[in-house]
């Protein structure tokens, strides 16, 4: 028995107890988590003066953050690698005025910051006014309702409520298909 325990704690620190995965976990470390993150392939964003380009890069991000349930600051973190050229830029403007202000690095304040430099005012109308004049068309329930969600927050004072989304939904509908 004493050998036994001589043994256990001769070797003691040679093989640590696994911890339980958790993608926000601060002990996983963020070259774990960024792994995780990476296996997804985000695409990366160069910047421009394209709004769909900046549109769709978001969505995605959105998305894969959505999967993984990281925290806002991971977030931010994880998603400023894949920001190159002008995108990246900018983000050091970003990073250094949020430094200076004391901003706290969260998700709500990168989606703030981005949204204004790629996505102006004028681009916020004209989608604000795509929004309003959608239809259906000949498009699909789903390929209608694909736009419509993606143009629905550019105008969320029309659908504030479930009740007014649902019926500006409908009246959009072509009623001949």
């Amino acid at each position: 028995m004493t050998d036994l325990l001589a043994h256990v704690v001769q070797h003691q620190g040679q093989h640590p107890v696994q911890q339980p995965e958790n993608p926000d976990n601060p002990v996983e470390g963020e070259d774990r988590a960024l792994e995780r993150f990476q296996k997804f392939s985000p695409p990366k964003f160069l910047g421009g003066p394209d709004p769909d380009v900046a549109e769709r890069w978001l969505e995605k991000m959105i998305d894969i953050f959505a999967a993984l349930l990281y925290s806002e600051e991971r977030q931010v973190t994880f998603v400023v690698f894949q920001l190159e050229g002008a995108a990246r830029s900018w983000w050091n403007v970003i990073r250094m005025k949020w430094d200076w202000e004391q901003t706290p690095r969260t998700w709500v304040n990168f989606m703030r910051d981005f949204n204004t430099k790629y996505f102006s005012p004028h681009v916020q109308e004209k989608k604000e006014d795509e929004f309003i004049r959608l239809r259906q068309g000949t498009q699909t329930v789903a390929e209608y309702e694909s736009q419509f969600t993606r143009l629905s927050k550019f105008a969320l004072e029309l659908i504030l409520t479930e009740q007014r989304r649902v019926r500006r939904f409908i009246q959009g509908l072509n009623v001949e298909i």
